[in-house]
């Protein structure tokens, strides 16, 4: 009789599952900020309250000066020299600082949290996520800026069809300094991202780009007359406003001119920005 012998196969250790490798590239990280930035609350309030901001004020200053006019009530001025297009962007001073605002909150909000080390593991070599905030940031206020303007022109217009201010989209440079309120908020909505960046701090990007855009002019002022002029010109406030303004003085920048050095503002802020997060650790 013969006994059958039955040899035990171990059994496979199980292979572990191999994660896959994700390169880090331009287009990944763009889709990452987009996705961190609509995904945060304050975002959509933001962006809200500009766009109110946007087209409330246009609306009330348009009807503010139809009813003065219509009323024959005494105006300044510089309201009585104004235009549909003036009148619809008059809310374009106070969106400005809801778009700077949050774009300081964009990256200076990592900061305050904690945040952005997880971002800087993910991205190693810093200077694209830079890019990347910056220029999706810089698009969504340039759209918002875009709607809103694009909004309040219309039926501010229509307010004032029976005024002095009267004018239509298809007279000359209307829709150039429509295009250049819109593109005006998209860049401050970048400085705002630089700022928070280069300072880190929530507060201080706010002070500096509220004092940039709101203060400095003003102290211009205190400063020699023969110099007024000279300096004011090529300050970020008056070169952006430049680009937008639909006529134009002696002292003032050409729309091209006031464009060319806007630019050079943001370039500025961008520049401290990218040196900073280079060279310093987060």
């Amino acid at each position: 009789m013969s006994t059958l012998t039955t040899t035990a196969v171990p059994a496979a250790a199980p292979t572990p599952a191999v994660r896959p490798v994700y390169r880090v590239t331009g287009r990944r990280v763009l889709r990452s900020e987009w996705a961190k930035l609509w995904s945060l609350r304050s975002t959509w309030i933001t962006l809200a309250l500009a766009l109110v901001f946007l087209v409330a004020f246009g609306l009330i200053a348009a009807a503010q000066y139809e009813s003065r006019f219509s009323s024959g009530r005494h105006m300044d001025a510089d309201f009585a020299d104004s235009t549909a297009v003036s009148l619809s962007l008059f809310g374009t001073n106070f969106a400005q600082l809801a778009l700077g605002v949050l774009g300081v909150l964009v990256t200076a909000g990592e900061y305050s949290t904690g945040m952005i080390r997880s971002t800087l593991v993910g991205v190693p070599r810093r200077l694209p996520v830079l890019w990347a905030k910056a220029a999706v940031f810089g698009l969504i206020a340039f759209a918002v800026g875009l709607v809103g303007v694009f909004t309040a022109f219309p039926i501010g217009s229509g307010i004032v069809s029976s005024t002095p201010a009267a004018i239509g989209i298809s007279d000359s440079g209307v829709l150039r300094s429509l295009l250049g309120a819109g593109l005006y908020l998209g860049l401050v909505g970048v400085i705002g991202v630089a700022l928070g960046a280069l300072l880190r701090s929530v507060a201080g990007g706010i002070s500096v780009l509220v004092a940039s855009l709101m203060l400095i002019p003003g102290l211009t002022s205190l400063l020699p007359s023969s110099w007024q002029n000279h300096v004011k010109l090529y300050l970020p406030s008056e070169a952006g406003q430049s680009m937008f303004e639909l006529h134009h003085g002696a002292h003032t920048l050409t729309p091209t001119a006031g464009l060319v050095v806007f630019l050079g503002w943001a370039a500025l802020a961008l520049t401290g920005a990218a040196w900073r997060l280079a060279r310093t650790d987060a």
